[in-house]
C-alpha cells in the first residue's frame, strides 16, 4: 500500500503529507468517495463546514473498518462563526456531523479581515485545544499580517496554514514566512483546480517519467516539503494520485517547474479582500 510520509507539526503531532480533499464533493456521494479514498491508502481527510459534506466524511470514518487512531480528520470554522459563542456552536455541529470525540485539526477557514473577528475565533480554537477537543489548530488562507496578529495577541502559533498553492501559483513569500514561524504549509487546489494539468512543460516532465501530469504535480508538492490534499471523485484517479512514491523529480524537473510560477496565478479569492459569508 502507498504510504505518505508524516509531517511533524510544531505542537508535536504529525499529519500525513498526502491526503484527500473534499471541496466540491457533493454531499450525496461524499461517503462513497471517502471510503474509496481510505481503501486506496489515504489516511488524511480534509473537509469543512462550508463544504456541507461533513456528515458523509463521518459516515465513511465509521464504515471504513480502519482504527480511528490511523485517520487524520481536518475540518474548518466557517466565516460567519468567528464570534466566540458562534464558533463554539459551529465546532459542536462539526463534531456531531463527523461523529468524533476529538478532531485532529481544526482551521479558521478564511480570516475575513473586513469582519475583524478572526482573533476572537483563534482564541476560541486555542481554548478548545486546551480542553482536549482538538489535537492541532491552524488557519487557512491567512496572509502574513493575519498570522502576525493572532500570534501577537495570543502567543500561539498555528500548526498549519492551508493556502492555494500549485505550480502556477507557488506562494514563495508566505512559504518563507511559514518557515520562519515553524508553520506547516498545506496546499489546497494542489493541481490548480485541474488547470495546471494542461501545461505543456508539466506534460513533458510527465512523459519523461512515464507518469501522469497529476502525479508529477503531487510529487513536486511532496519534494517541496508541502502537504497536499488533491480532490477527485474517481477511484482510479485516487489510486493514481497516491502512487507517487516510486519516482523522483530531478534538479532539471524542479527548475522547470519553478519557472512556471506566476505571482498573479491565483485562481481562488484573495484572502485580503474575501468577505463571503
Amino acid at each position: 500500500m502507498n504510504k505518505p510520509a508524516m509531517i511533524k507539526l510544531n505542537d508535536g503531532f504529525s499529519i500525513p503529507q498526502l491526503g484527500l480533499g473534499s471541496w466540491q464533493v457533493e454531499p450525496s456521494i461524499t461517503a462513497r468517495v471517502v471510503l474509496e479514498g481510505i481503501a486506496a491508502g489515504y489516511r488524511s481527510i480534509d473537509t469543512a463546514e462550508g463544504y456541507n459534506n461533513e456528515e458523509g466524511v463521518g459516515e465513511a470514518v465509521r464504515k471504513a473498518g480502519v482504527p480511528r487512531s490511523e485517520l487524520f480528520i481536518t475540518s474548518k470554522l466557517w466565516n460567519s462563526a468567528h464570534a466566540q459563542a458562534l464558533a463554539l456552536r459551529n465546532f459542536e455541529d462539526t463534531m456531531r456531523k463527523l461523529g468524533l470525540e476529538v478532531l485532529d485539526l481544526f482551521l479558521i477557514h478564511w480570516p475575513v479581515p473586513s469582519q475583524g473577528k478572526y482573533v476572537e475565533a483563534w482564541k476560541t480554537l486555542v481554548d478548545l485545544r486546551r480542553q482536549g477537543r482538538i489535537r492541532s489548530i491552524g488557519v487557512s488562507n491567512f496572509n502574513a499580517e493575519h498570522l502576525e496578529r493572532i500570534i501577537g495577541e495570543t502567543g500561539v502559533v498555528p500548526a498549519v496554514n492551508q493556502i492555494e498553492l500549485h505550480p502556477m501559483f507557488q506562494q514563495l513569500a508566505i512559504r518563507e514566512v511559514h518557515k520562519k514561524l515553524g508553520i506547516a504549509t498545506e496546499s489546497w487546489s494542489p493541481l490548480g483546480s485541474g488547470k495546471d494539468l494542461a501545461d505543456p512543460v508539466l506534460g513533458q516532465i510527465a512523459a519523461k517519467h512515464g507518469k501522469s501530469v497529476a502525479q508529477v504535480i503531487i510529487r513536486w508538492h511532496l519534494q517541496s516539503g508541502l502537504i497536499a490534499i488533491p480532490k477527485t471523485v474517481h477511484a482510479e484517479r485516487m489510486r493514481q494520485n497516491i502512487e507517487v512514491f516510486g519516482f523522483e523529480l530531478d534538479g532539471e524537473d524542479l527548475g522547470r517547474i519553478a519557472a512556471l510560477d506566476d505571482p498573479t496565478g491565483r485562481l481562488g479569492p484573495d484572502p485580503a479582500t474575501a468577505a463571503f459569508m
